[in-house]
């Protein structure tokens, strides 16, 4: 009876406490403004650093000489959860030059951080690449670091990272942050975050009010560019020739009202954008990769957005497996060239997995395979890629835009490692014969 105690209680027993002190920790990257001229970045410390500070300079080849950089004041907020109080700081840098590389260091007097370094971003026709990491959430510090610190390594010059949401699994558990920021460790504090929230990072009241974790807005400084009661999780970021674009889907799943502000917001974004590729990112898939799931009335109100504003690309979480599919006017896979509809993608980065859905809408899928993926843009072509944890090309495609013609999908898949679609470990026990009968006709039949 004490061993299955012990057994049971092992993740509350023995997570890691990750407290803070007098020197920085939790150190992020984000913007919460035009990214060619401005960068925002947050910390944290004890709640008995009153005062902290922020300094910058022109990334010299030299040894940096502290009589040449710029001090900033930084902005503190006090935050008390999960029995963990500290104090939250924030700059943002303004008046920078674009695609211009600065140093930066955040603290005090004898408490200061390393220098760290970011790059602002270029004028407009400038290529670059980012990353995107579906649901990192479960074991982050043991599993998804390893995830993440792949990505730097095939790319460690990428112009930012998004995460689509359930970055933690358990809402206002600071020791989840603490994986979270532990995992990404120098690389949160070189690369910008640009997040956007799942349902793991939402409470909700005895009303049904939805709550956002509490650490969310003390460590990201996002764009207040959205509708203002969904502060910093609806938003969009215009970066070279893209425009990238945040919606809660959280929110939309769960209420009518924040639905159709969203809609209402979104495509007044989309009328008067001007970017050449438009890529959004949100939770919740258009079009689920999971078994069992499927979200309906969002695909309902949202696609046909999407679909009259020529979105390029959405990027989604929420489902632990993989879906890349395109052209989908009603679930069903339409290979027609001419169609303008977004590619559809649903990844995980994390090592929580559920098992493929039977819907037939993908054109490449992935069960029981941790992923992340990097997105090129160069002009008239973007590049895509998703790459499993030790690196290896696991999906690819391109998309082409040529001035008064048709969008070019080409894809090469055929350039990357066999399908992973096998069963998720124990699944064999959970199915019914007849969906083990389905799953075999859906994906080792060559039906899909």
């Amino acid at each position: 009876m004490t061993m299955l105690f012990i057994a049971a209680s092992s993740s509350a027993l023995f997570a890691q406490n990750f407290k803070p002190s007098e020197f920085p920790d939790r150190i992020i990257l984000t913007w919460s403004d035009d990214p060619m001229t401005t960068q925002s970045v947050t910390w944290r410390t004890s709640p008995d650093v009153k005062v902290s500070k922020a300094q910058f300079i022109l990334a010299p080849n030299t040894p940096i000489y502290l009589d040449s950089v710029e001090t900033l004041p930084a902005s503190t907020e006090f935050l008390d959860v999960d029995s963990v109080a500290a104090n939250y700081h924030s700059v943002t840098f303004q008046e920078l030059q674009a695609a211009t590389t600065y140093a930066y260091r955040v603290g005090n007097e004898g408490t200061w951080s390393e220098w760290f370094q970011f790059t602002t971003a270029p004028k407009k026709g400038t290529p670059f690449t980012f990353a995107y990491f579906g649901d990192a959430q479960n074991n982050l510090k043991s599993q998804w670091s390893r995830v993440i610190r792949q990505a730097y390594s095939n790319l460690p010059k990428a112009a930012f990272m998004v995460h689509a949401g359930d970055l933690i699994n358990s809402t206002q558990s600071d020791s989840e942050w603490g994986e979270w920021n532990y995992a990404g460790g120098f690389i949160n504090a070189m690369i910008p975050s640009v997040s956007t929230p799942g349902n793991h990072e939402y409470d909700s009241e005895e009303d049904g009010t939805l709550v956002l974790d509490y650490h969310w807005q003390k460590q990201f400084t996002f764009p207040i560019n959205g509708p203002s009661e969904f502060s910093e999780t609806v938003y969009y970021i215009d970066y070279s020739d893209l425009r990238l674009i945040s919606l809660n889907s959280q929110e939309i799943v769960q209420n009518e009202k924040s639905m159709e502000t969203q809609r209402v917001w979104l495509e007044k974004v989309l009328a008067g954008n001007t970017q050449k590729w438009t890529v959004i990112t949100f939770h919740h898939p258009i079009y689920s990769s999971g078994t069992g799931r499927d979200n309906k009335e969002f695909r309902e109100a949202f696609k046909p957005i999407f679909d009259k504003y020529k979105v390029d690309l959405v990027l989604q979480g929420h489902d632990h497996s993989y879906g890349r599919g395109r052209n989908l006017p009603s679930g069903v896979a339409n290979q027609d060239p001419a169609a303008q509809g977004p590619v559809y993608v649903v990844s995980v980065s994390g090592p929580k997995m559920y098992n493929l859905t039977f819907d037939k809408w993908m054109d490449r899928a992935a069960s029981n395979t941790q992923l992340f993926q990097l997105i090129s843009i160069e002009g008239d072509r973007l590049s895509y890629g998703a790459y499993t944890a030790t690196g290896d090309l696991y999906d690819a495609f391109d998309l082409i835009k040529t001035e008064n013609q048709p969008k070019q999908f080409i894809d090469r898949a055929d350039k990357a490692i066999q399908e992973a679609i096998e069963l998720t470990p124990g699944s064999e026990k959970k199915m019914t014969p007849e969906e083990m009968a389905e799953y075999m006709r859906t994906y080792k039949k060559g039906s899909k």
